[in-house]
């Protein structure tokens, strides 16, 4: 796998999306059987609801699968508890993150529970989040529950 396969690649046009939307910029994509199911981004300040973040839009939006244990999600941060507890939740086995740099999130739970983190250290991923936090701490603060 390269650091931007085509799944990263559809996770980090969603993040792109979404702060041209106006939201924080973070997308994640599904994965299974090598074949994407959904794709989503943050919605929280677009749909003002705290709990859409990109992997829950992501989940919604890939809809009802029967079983979540052969797919990958893709993100381009590292999830947050909410997050990673759908992610064991569902029995999801494997997340591939853009980084961890800008946000540590809930690696460590989601490594407890049997999911394999992988977390590829995109450059890109780092440089579109420090830049959106520089430029709105507020909204970020608000998004990590501080």
């Amino acid at each position: 796998m390269t650091t931007t396969d085509e799944f990263m690649r559809a996770a980090i046009a969603q993040a792109q999306k979404s702060r041209a939307e106006g939201g924080i910029p973070i997308g994640s994509a599904l994965v299974l059987d090598g074949r994407l199911v959904g794709v989503g981004h943050n919605k929280r300040v677009q749909e003002a609801d705290p709990v859409t973040h990109a992997e829950i839009d992501c989940l919604r939006n890939a809809g009802r699968l029967g079983s979540f244990r052969r797919t990958v999600l893709y993100s381009t941060l590292m999830p947050c508890f909410l997050c990673a507890g759908a992610v064991v939740q569902f029995g999801i086995k494997k997340v591939i993150v853009g980084e961890s740099r800008t946000f540590a999130g809930a690696s460590e739970f989601m490594r407890s529970h049997g999911v394999e983190v992988i977390d590829l250290n995109l450059i890109e991923c780092v440089v579109m989040m420090q830049k959106f936090i520089s430029e709105n701490p507020a909204l970020w603060n608000e998004d990590i529950g501080r």
